[in-house]
């Protein structure tokens, strides 16, 4: 037996010796009412993956905002009550920390990026960053998305029959290809170019996986974390470098080794930033135009003070993060859309109109080419913003965020939910070491604040709201700490507002991007991107459910997998329940696709 295998067999039977001692630890009698234990060991916590989007959805309407559910490591309350989120991510965030495995975990794949720090670096690191994603750089960043986008709808339109009619295509792969390609030219400054690659391209192709495969390595997220702690940074190296070990042939570490892939190619084409930056920081011209994220932050790093600024591996840190964390998410949200209009074909065609109206192009379909609107005019384009806010609120590409508290706290609720003896309560005394876990998904459909049709999708609920396209005068009231300083002035009634009662998310009362100082710091730049490509496709293509039949007479449905990310399938016996994957007809569009 080899050191590394022998080191890999010892660090997990400490994992396991650690996880068993803590299991002795686990805080028990929370006075939260929830659903049946489940498995003795490992809880029912699997429940909310395994029953997907409508079953954590059923027990925050069953239950209330806080539920006591069951894991490995003792009982973990499960929020979604405005007042509690409240608390968590803005008031008492200091109490409510990331868990030591995901940060650790984090900080193994992605470095001393923004989700792997805690504290002082963290504040440091966002403080730097915040002002990079200002709307005035958004706008100077649009450019670079409007020719990604034609190329994106032209790689489509040059897959259909010359006579119109519409082809099969599974969409996810180019929609993940364009995300690539989206983040690269406006975070890092440089053209991925994986939409001109090959169709079967090894690199492209191993970016579907990085979703599933996330998902699969929380599980060993605690080993990580244990791992880390406990051995010096070259034994962890070398104890969690698993994809090299030859006696693990699992399609799992295969899957390993396709990302190890992808991060050593991105880091080969992030060494030869430094020249890049060379070159444009001697043009002024250049400087005006190609503004990159990056390119910005470590401008913005240079003059800061020497307690401020960011080391080498941070700022490499934040490439990593930005890059992956705008990958997933972008592609999920996409896919999701199309898949979304090509379910409401009516929402589509109404779509497609505000768009053309936008761009005031002519009424025959060859001069329909682009839709490189201005930034004023994408992200006010009423119709568009709605669409894109109830797919986000809805299906938020991270469904659920973990939490530790600290120390022993209670948790105020704004609606009373029910306890262990079946009355009800208005607040939750949680112990030290509790996990908890934030319910993204079902915040954005509770019904007390959203409305009876909470579940339901439906844009032209925000076309009456005070906060569909907001303007850049409200966005600046909009603070990354959570509080929204417009609100308090509004008069008209606001989507996810109760009697002044509101979610903390930084994005239209929403928690799709989370709040306070850890929510998404991109989030304008994710809109931004979204808007951009989905009016570029809508326009040139019609996009509508798969309709042929295979040699069985089976029609492919296409089903929504709940893990890290919302995973695309074909559900059996059309497809094989597995391989993420988007399969539409997609066709030209015509003068009837338009509403007159």
């Amino acid at each position: 037996m080899s050191l590394i295998q022998v080191c890999v067999l010892g660090s997990f039977s400490f994992a396991l010796y650690k996880a068993l001692v803590l299991l002795l630890r686990r805080p028990h009698g929370i006075d939260l009412d929830g659903p049946n234990r489940g498995n003795w060991l490992t809880g029912n916590i699997a429940s909310l993956f395994e029953g997907g989007v409508d079953y954590c959805v059923h027990i925050a309407e069953k239950y209330g905002g806080a539920v006591r559910l069951h894991g490995p490591l003792g009982e973990t309350v499960y929020v979604s009550d405005p007042r509690a989120l409240h608390h968590m991510v803005v008031k008492d965030q200091h109490i409510f920390e990331e868990p030591n495995p995901f940060i650790m975990s984090n900080k193994l794949v992605f470095g001393e990026g923004l989700i792997s720090t805690v504290g002082e670096q963290h504040r440091r690191q966002r403080k730097l960053l915040n002002p990079v994603f200002s709307t005035s750089n958004m706008r100077r960043l649009l450019c670079m998305l409007h020719p990604i986008s034609d190329r994106l709808t032209s790689t489509l339109a040059s897959k259909l029959p010359a006579d119109g009619s519409h082809r099969e295509i599974d969409v996810l792969p180019w929609l993940s290809r364009c995300a690539l390609d989206g983040v690269c030219q406006g975070i890092l400054g440089y053209p991925s170019n994986t939409l001109s690659a090959a169709e079967n391209d090894p690199y492209a192709e191993a970016l579907r996986k990085i979703g599933p495969l996330i998902g699969k390595l929380m599980k060993v997220r605690p080993i990580a974390a244990i791992v880390m702690q406990y051995c010096s940074p070259y034994w962890a190296r070398k104890v969690l470098d698993l994809a090299t070990v030859p006696w693990l042939p699992t399609q799992f570490m295969a899957d390993v080794r396709e990302m190890r892939h992808i991060r050593k190619k991105q880091a080969m084409e992030v060494e030869e930033m430094p020249n890049s930056i060379d070159t444009k920081c001697r043009d002024n011209d250049a400087m005006t135009s190609m503004m990159d994220i990056m390119l910005c932050a470590v401008k913005a790093n240079a003059v800061s003070s020497n307690t401020e600024r960011l080391t080498d591996a941070e700022l490499l840190g934040q490439m990593n993060v930005m890059v992956f964390a705008g990958l997933d998410t972008t592609t999920s949200a996409l896919a999701r859309c199309i898949y979304l209009l090509a379910q409401h074909s009516g929402a589509q065609a109404r779509l497609r109109s505000e768009i053309r109206d936008a761009t005031k192009i002519l009424e025959d379909d060859s001069d329909m080419s682009s839709a490189e609107l201005p930034y004023d005019i994408l992200m006010n384009l009423p119709f568009l913003d709605g669409v894109i806010k109830e797919t986000l609120r809805l299906y938020p590409s991270l469904p659920v965020m973990a939490r530790v508290t600290s120390k022993a706290t209670t948790l105020p609720l704004e609606f009373p939910t029910r306890s262990r003896s079946g009355g009800y309560t208005s607040a939750v005394a949680i112990p030290e070491g509790t996990f908890t876990i934030i319910s993204i998904l079902a915040a954005n459909r509770h019904r007390g604040m959203w409305g009876a049709d909470a579940n339901e999708w439906c844009p032209e609920r925000w076309l009456s709201s005070p906060l569909a396209a907001p303007s850049q005068a409200q966005e600046a009231n909009y603070s990354l700490d959570g509080e929204d300083g417009a609100s308090t002035s509004r008069s008209a009634p606001v989507l996810g507002v109760k009697d002044g009662v509101r979610f903390p998310g930084v994005y239209s009362n929403m928690m799709t991007f989370l709040g306070g100082s850890h929510s998404c710091i991109g989030f304008k730049f994710a809109e931004m991107e979204l808007k951009q490509v989905l009016a570029t496709l809508v326009l040139r293509l019609h996009f509508s459910l798969p309709t042929e039949r295979n040699a069985q007479g089976h029609v492919k449905e296409i089903q929504w997998k709940l893990q890290a990310f919302h995973i695309p399938v074909v559900k059996p016996p059309a497809g094989d329940g597995v391989t993420p994957q988007v399969p539409l007809n997609v066709r030209m569009v015509k003068k009837d696709d338009f509403i007159w």
